[in-house]
This record gives C-alpha cells, structure tokens and sequence, in this order.
C-alpha cells in the first residue's frame, strides 16, 4: 500500500510503498476513502521537522536532556543509534479519516466487513489502508458522505472543547482562532443554540466565519473590539471563551480575561501559553480555566483505547467515541455540514504539495483532504526491498518487533559475515518499511507467516510487546526456528508450561538477558568460578508511571517479570547454580506496583543473594551496583563502567570507557552457536527457573510466606 511519511532528520516527504498493517486485538482493518490535514497540528509538525538540528534543539529541551543523559551513561555510539533512529525514520502523518473495514479482529464486536466507518487516532494516518483500534471508530450510514465523515476527528476535539465549556440554551461564547478547529467549534455551538463570536487575526477567516457559523464575526485588531463584544452581551460579556488559535502569546488568554463574564469559564483548546496576568480579570472575575483533552474522556487510556473497555454511560455520557458518533450524527442529519471548510482534495501522490502550501502559505486554505483510489485491490504481500541472497548462509534471520531497544542494542549488533537479514515485520507500517531500509533486510511485512513460515529464516528474533512473546516464541519454535526472545519469555506460568513442552533443543531458544556478557561479568567469573557465593544487586531503578503499559500486568507484566528477572538471571550465573527458595518483601504502595522491594533468594550450592529493587531513588544515582562475597574476596560492579576485586593484597581495578552490558557479546555468542551448532549461550534449565523465580516472587509477596523452587 502507499503511505505518506516526512523523515524528521530533514522534513523530506515521500509517499512510500509499505506493508499492510497488522491486525492486532481489538482492531479493525479500513481500506481509506478520505483523510483530512490537519493544518495546525501537522503544519507545526512538518516545520519542526524542515528546521536545522539547532532549531530542533531548541523546541524539544527535553528530548535534548535525555539524549545528554544516554551519552554521560551509554556513550557516544548508542546515543547516535537512539537519535538516528528517530531522525531517519519514516515518520507518518495524519489522525483523521473515513473509509470501508475489510477486515477485524475475531474479538471486534459492533461492526461487520463492508461497513462504512470514520475513525481518529495516531494509526489513523494518511495511508490506503490503516488499522485502527475499535473504540477510535464509529459506523457510519450507508449513505454517509464519506467526505465530512473524514473530519471525525477534529470534529470531536471541537466537541469536546464545547462540553468542557458547559453552556446552555442562549448563552454567549466566544471563540478565540477560527482555522479549521474554530470553525467546527462555531457549526457545533450554532447547531445547540448558543450565540457565537469568532475572533480572528486573518480577515479572510473572520469573512468567512461570518458567513457560515458566526453571529458576530471580528477581527483582532478591530477598534473598539471589546466595547462590540460587551454591547453584543448587552453588557454581561461572554458566558464561556474556547479559545482554539495556536500561538506562542499571552494575548489569547489575556483578552479571554477582559471579554468573559463574572464567573465565566475558559476553555483552552489549542496550543497557547496560560501564563495569563492575574490581574485585572481573573481574580476579580474569579474566571475558572479549563483544558480540554483532545477528543474526550479515554483518550490516552490504554484500557480504552487499545483494549477496548468502554466507560459506562451513565458515570461517563461522553467519551470519545460517542464524541464521534454524536458528529457524524450532526452531518448524517444535515443540522451541520463542513463541506465549505474543504477548500481543496488531493490525490495520494499530490499530498506533499499541500504541506508545501501550508508552509509558504502560498493560497488560502482552510480543510485539505488526501481521496484515496478505492478500487485498488488490497495487497498483503511482503514489501521486498533487495533481491535475495541465494548463496548459502548459516544463519538468516526474520525480525518480529524491532522498537528502539531492538534497533540500539539487537540489530547492530548481528554480526555481517554468514548472516543475513532477511525480513522484518513491526506493529506499524512505516515502523516495517524504515527498519528494512535502514539496516538492510531483504523484505518489511505485517503479516507473522512471512517471517514464521518462511522456509529461508532459520532464526527469529522476537522484540514486541512483553504480552506477545511467549506466543511469538511457541509459534517460532514449533516453525523448527532457533529463537531469540527480549526478555521476559513470557508472562504466566501456563505460557511457560507450554513453551517447555514445545522445546526441542534441535534449535536453540535464547532471552536476552545481556547483563551475564558484560566483560566485566566476565572477569568476575574468570577470578571467583562456580563458588558458594553471597550476592547483593542493588537496582535504582526509577519510576515508571502507573498508566505506562510496562505495569500493566495483562500487557507489560510488571516490573518484576518485566525486568527483575534480569538480576535473577545475573546472580544465577554468578554462583554457578538454580534457586530453591525465593522469598520477596514490598513496600507498601496505594498503586500496588510492587516496584520497590527486596527479593532473598537461596540456591543449591549454598549461596545466598539479595535483589533490592527500587523504584523511589534518586534519579542521579547510579542504576546498578553489584557485590559478589567469596572465599575473604569481593567483587564490586558500579553501573557496568566499573569494576573492583578485593582480595588479600592489592585490589584490581577494571574501569570502561563507556558503560558496557554485554548486548553485543550476546548477540554475537548466540549468533556463533547457530553456525557452529553449539548449546544456547543461556542453558534451557536457567532460561526456565529464572520465569520460575519471578512467579516465586510474586507468590511470595501475596502470600507473605517464602516459595521453594521445584
């Protein structure tokens, strides 16, 4: 299919040939009628992208610090990967469209192939097919003009602007920016009976509101502007203020102040600064300030929005679905229509000519949609985008997954000689396309069987969301494939049941648990051997907030299956032998993300080791510290930088240039045990008691009692 990207490096537009998307749970497959620009949004996007790296610099402060941050910890070559990867990436563009399903999940609900729907959201973009999670669509009538339908998404941002403004039958609001957004906000005050004032810079758009949704239609800069709009309100001044302009002033929010009524009520919409002058309005007025979320309540919501649970209507009457529905009613029952907002339709290919329009402001515009040639037959064959390597190699391998830690850490680190890369399938379409390019695979896909069962891929690398892998895994292994899975292997202990049961050690299976090849480990264990051991790991972790899907348990699993299983792993290795006895204290936390705790545990050979996992530090701390007591010696690892060894005379001191965790000495071993046909780097045995030791520990922690290790 095409599909429209900009590269963020340098703001270049292409319309690329990438592979259809994948239909995930909950989701629905659209073959696309229309899309619409969004002119401020996507204006603002593609001119931070078309600035210098300075200019780039300057508006993400942020991003800056971390890229800062990754270089004083992980050195010049990753925080280069981890830039790169986001500067050289198909970037796509676009939240809003309407088209036809051809396609659902089996657990999509509502909604049958052939009907006709309008939909929003980031997967929403400018492309010819797109896959969308359930709850970002809504059906539309089967004689729905598919034109309007594509402003779903700007029309429920408008809407929910006007319910977070309140008003009621009579009242006066005035809107503040009267580009596409103003515009729908007026249609949709007008259509509920309220007087409207449309405040504008740009004459042509105050001409132009005037004429089709504004009672009262002025320019910024009109003399006496606000005299009109008290003399409008017969003295009162306005009962509520949306204010729908994107600007870097204080003028929008200040002239909120001197307009609204006692007690009034501001609405911000748009992207304006709130920094507003306290007096003389706002605290004499006591004027109450509202920020209005996007589309409604369940946006950003994983539970809403990916996994589609509903919010009961009668605690929340409108989410942002019915948001939609309640838009693309106004249009399907003519109480509004948005046909005069559409100034211009473009082909596909034609689109980079609009956003070159919007940059220059070469001709007015007001809404832009992208029309899409529906009579193309939908093709789900893999993109390919080398010709094949025919000579014979050891070891070719198929991607599923490849997000930021994949493309810093796996993927560079493959070694060139006797391997090749031969297909690569992510989440979304671009994601696929730009990974394939970037690091040389033959082919990008969205379908799992052109990796899985592919007879020319011997070797899959799994790296998606922590909810798939022991399914990819399963699958993977009963494909005859050798497999490397990024850490966890799985989430419960029926996946790991039935991942021991698929095992054949004909093929080798691997988790990426990296942290056992760091040379610094290596010296370690070169020094003290396989040795009765006491063992601290001491992990500043840090917060993860309780809405990123890592703590959800049904999709990332926690953090204790999510990434203690790392220290599990190390301290086994450390000592040369299996835990039998796990037990697991946490501090006490209203979230109950069992993310500060301590984790004892015993192993067969007598040793003992202490994982103290905190997620409540100081994020100026080190992140790892580790301490190895054997034998009148101790080892201290600090951060995977620097080593000490503490014997009887001199101590030995290792210290790296950068930090280094052993990810690519992983790679490499795994990758030399397939061609050489050697055992796993990692023994079966320790791949499957470290899942073992982190289900112990979540035992322990709801039982309060110590768990022994079968």
């Amino acid at each position: 299919m095409q599909q429209l990207t900009q590269k963020l490096k340098n703001g270049k537009m292409d319309i690329i040939e990438s592979p259809i998307p994948s239909l995930q749970k909950g989701q629905i497959l659209i073959k696309t009628h229309y899309s619409l620009i969004s002119a401020g949004t996507e204006g603002s996007t593609v001119k931070a992208a078309r600035k210098g790296y300075i200019g780039k610099a300057k508006e993400r402060p942020q991003q800056v610090m971390q890229v800062i941050d990754t270089l004083k910890t992980q050195g010049p070559v990753q925080t280069y990967r981890a830039v790169m990867k986001k500067l050289d990436s198909y970037s796509p563009l676009g939240y809003s469209a309407s088209g036809e399903i051809i396609d659902l999940a089996p657990d999509v609900t509502g909604f049958v192939i052939g009907d006709f729907v309008a939909c929003g959201g980031a997967t929403a973009c400018h492309a010819e097919v797109l896959s969308v999670p359930a709850n970002l669509c809504v059906k539309l009538d089967a004689d729905v003009d598919m034109k309007q339908a594509a402003y779903n998404t700007l029309g429920a941002i408008a809407m929910q602007g006007v319910r977070q403004a309140d008003l009621r039958l009579g009242e006066t609001c005035a809107i503040i920016g009267l580009g596409l957004l103003g515009q729908l906000t007026a249609l949709l005050l007008r259509a509920s009976g309220i007087r409207v004032i449309g405040i504008d810079i740009d004459t042509s758009m105050v001409e132009t509101g005037k004429e089709h949704c504004l009672d009262l239609a002025l320019n910024r800069s009109d003399a006496g502007i606000e005299d009109r709009i008290f003399e409008f309100t017969n003295g009162l001044g306005c009962d509520s203020i949306i204010i729908t302009a994107a600007s870097p002033s204080l003028d929008p929010i200040n002239f909120s102040g001197a307009i609204a009524r006692k007690k009034g009520t501001i609405i911000i919409v748009g992207a304006v600064p709130t920094g507003f002058d306290r007096e003389p309005y706002f605290y004499k007025k006591e004027l109450e300030i509202k920020m209005s979320c996007s589309y409604g309540p369940g946006r950003y919501d994983a539970n809403y929005e990916e996994k589609g649970i509903d919010y009961p209507a009668p605690y929340v009457r409108w989410t942002e679905n019915r948001n939609m529905q309640a838009f693309q009613e106004l249009i399907h029952s003519q109480k509004i229509s948005v046909n005069y907002l559409t100034t211009h339709t473009l082909k596909l290919e034609n689109a980079p000519d609009a956003y070159d329009m919007i940059m220059d402001k070469s001709e007015p515009f007001i809404g832009i949609l992208i029309e899409y040639d529906t009579s193309k037959t939908v093709n789900k064959n893999k993109i390919v985008l080398k010709q094949a390597k025919r000579q014979a190699q050891s070891v070719s391998i198929g991607f599923i997954g490849a997000g930021s830690y994949a493309q810093n850490h796996l993927i560079p680190n493959i070694p060139k000689s006797g391997v090749v890369l031969k297909g690569v399938k992510t989440a979304t379409s671009a994601s696929s396309r730009s990974i394939a390019e970037r690091y040389g695979f033959e082919f990008c896909t969205g379908e799992e069987k052109d990796i899985l069962g592919n007879d020319d891929i011997n070797t899959v690398f799994i790296a998606t969301r922590h909810d798939s892998h022991a399914a990819f895994v399963l699958k993977s292994l009963q494909a005859g494939k050798n497999v490397f899975v990024e850490k966890p292997l799985c989430l419960s202990e029926d996946e790991l049941s039935d991942i021991v049961k698929a095992y054949d050690s004909k093929h080798l299976l691997m988790v990426g648990y990296n942290r056992r090849f760091s040379p610094l480990t290596k010296i370690i264990k070169d020094k003290f051997g396989n040795t009765t051991m006491s063992m601290i790991y001491r992990v500043n972790a840090g917060n993860i907030p309780a809405d990123s899907w890592i703590q959800d348990m049904e999709i990332g699993g926690g953090r204790i299956l999510g990434e203690v299983c790392h220290f599990v792993d190390y301290l086994t290795y450390i000592n040369g032998s299996l835990p039998i006895s796990v037990y697991a204290t946490v501090m006490c936390d209203p979230a109950h993300m069992n993310d500060v705790l301590n984790v004892s545990l015993t192993y067969q050979n007598g040793s003992i080791g202490t994982i103290s996992y905190f997620a409540n530090g100081s994020k100026y701390l080190p992140k790892e510290y580790v301490e190895i007591y054997a034998h009148g010696s101790t080892a201290i690892i600090n951060d995977y930088k620097e080593l000490t060894i503490f014997g009887s005379g001199k101590p030995y001191s290792k210290k790296l240039l950068v930090q280094d965790k052993g990810q690519k000495e992983e790679v490499a071993c795994f990758i030399e045990s397939i061609k050489k046909g050697k055992p796993a780097p990692i023994p079966f045995e320790e791949i499957i008691s470290d899942a073992e030791v982190c289900f112990a520990v979540l035992k322990s922690i709801q039982t309060g009692n110590a768990i022994k290790i079968d």
